[in-house]
């Protein structure tokens, strides 16, 4: 009988063809994750807050949850995307904040260039995290870590903050080696077997795809470990189908995903959306909202290179049911026509107090694939779209004694967008 600490290995069949591709790709990946990014960026800003439980994301008595937190508030049981209120249940004395967006993203490209002088390619996953493709770069896992630790050491000369860093032979490895020991972590996962030993007594939940849902799946049928899922491999085959192949795979420390260069027109969708603090009854308002929306919309797509052909309207209920609806378009490349569109479908929902309201553009391309009649499309219509915006301009400020003229820029950096929504729903 197999002895219970002993680790389980993939069938001697499948073993070898996936070994042999491995020995054939001999990649080497860098997964950088920025320690409490949010947070770090804010106590780098005012050292004042340095040691203290800061929780980044909605206030207290406002609706909405938590972006991130300081190591600090998490010591007291606080983490992302918790319930703002439950945040403060568990942490009264914390130091809450609005995230400021633009200002993170300004960092991220600062530490996005620090990557970029490492990696053959890269594949950022948020403003703070990335894979890095350093197999042919560094050549060996010598050179990987020695580069890793540049990474390290320049963040933190260059720009005050710290990451964790992990280098593997997978995404999935290299992810879970740089949380390993976080924070301002490092740690190395060289092979799959190094991988599986690491992992084999573990929660299920640590593979990568398993979440919540899945794991209670699994659980139900006396599935806790990745020991398990090895043990009943083709059991999980069999319930689970594509997915149950993953996660064996990845219970073995098979994971063959290449690191994906980012591009912009990869991008599926660009939105931006506002949780109201009070429901919403008025639907001039929301008209209005839209209006702000779509002129932050078209802002992001730009600053992407990114054009759409169709526009999405969502709405959330006071009772949290949600509805989408959308529409293709010739271009929906400016605020006026986005700002119009969704006006449109806006009068024809159903009117119910709303909790959230969106705006968005889809079916995207990048500057590059955007067509000359389309660009001749944009000149002869870019006078109206003007139009509609100085009026609507006009509107808000007439509506709700607002001062647009050289603000702008400020409202749609970071929380000032949702704090000049606030102040007209409270006007209206």
């Amino acid at each position: 009988m197999r002895k219970r600490n002993s680790v389980l290995r993939l069938p001697e069949a499948n073993c070898n063809i996936y070994s042999d591709n491995i020995m054939q790709r001999r990649k080497i990946i860098i997964h950088v994750d920025m320690d409490a990014f949010y947070a770090s960026v804010e106590i780098r800003e005012n050292p004042s807050l340095a040691g203290k439980p800061l929780i980044i994301g909605a206030m207290p008595s406002e609706r909405g949850v938590v972006s991130t937190c300081s190591y600090e508030a998490r010591k007291y049981g606080v983490h992302s995307a918790m319930n703002i209120k439950e945040a403060y249940r568990l942490c009264p004395q914390g130091i809450y904040m609005h995230p400021d967006f633009e200002k993170y993203r300004k960092v991220s490209e600062q530490l996005r260039a620090i990557w970029n002088d490492y990696a053959v390619k890269m594949e950022p996953i948020a403003l703070d995290e990335a894979y890095l493709d350093v197999t042919y770069s560094a050549g060996n896992f010598e050179r990987a870590g020695e580069m890793a630790r540049e990474i390290k050491e320049r963040t933190r000369s260059e720009l005050g903050l710290t990451c964790s860093v992990g280098v593997a032979y997978s995404k999935t490895a290299a992810k879970t080696a740089s949380e390993e020991k976080k924070p301002d972590g490092y740690f190395e996962i060289r092979t799959a077997q190094d991988f599986v030993d690491l992992m084999i007594d573990r929660d299920v939940r640590s593979l990568y795809t398993v979440g919540a849902k899945t794991a209670e799946k699994l659980n139900r049928i006396g599935i806790y470990t990745v020991r398990d899922v090895q043990e009943r491999r083709n059991e999980i085959l069999d319930r689970f189908g594509r997915h149950g192949q993953l996660i064996t795979e990845l219970a073995f420390g098979i994971d063959d995903r290449e690191v994906t260069a980012y591009k912009p027109e990869d991008t599926k969708s660009v939105s931006r959306e506002v949780t109201f603090q009070e429901d919403v009854n008025n639907y001039q308002l929301l008209d209005d909202v839209l209006f702000l929306l779509a002129m932050s919309v078209e802002r992001r797509a730009r600053r992407k290179g990114l054009h759409g052909k169709g526009i999405t309207l969502k709405l959330t209920y006071a009772d949290m049911k949600s509805i989408t609806r959308s529409r293709t378009v010739t271009s929906a490349d400016r605020a006026g026509t986005i700002y119009q569109e969704t006006a449109r479908m806006l009068d024809q929902v159903n009117k119910r107090p709303v909790r959230l309201i969106g705006a968005g553009i889809y079916n995207l391309t990048g500057d590059e694939g955007w067509q000359l009649s389309i660009d001749d499309y944009l000149e002869e219509t870019a006078a109206e779209n003007q139009q509609i915006i100085d009026r609507k301009l006009t509107e808000l400020g007439e509506r709700y004694r607002l001062d647009f003229a050289g603000n702008l820029d400020k409202i749609f950096s970071g929380p000032t967008l949702y704090r000049t929504i606030e102040y007209m729903r409270k006007h209206s």
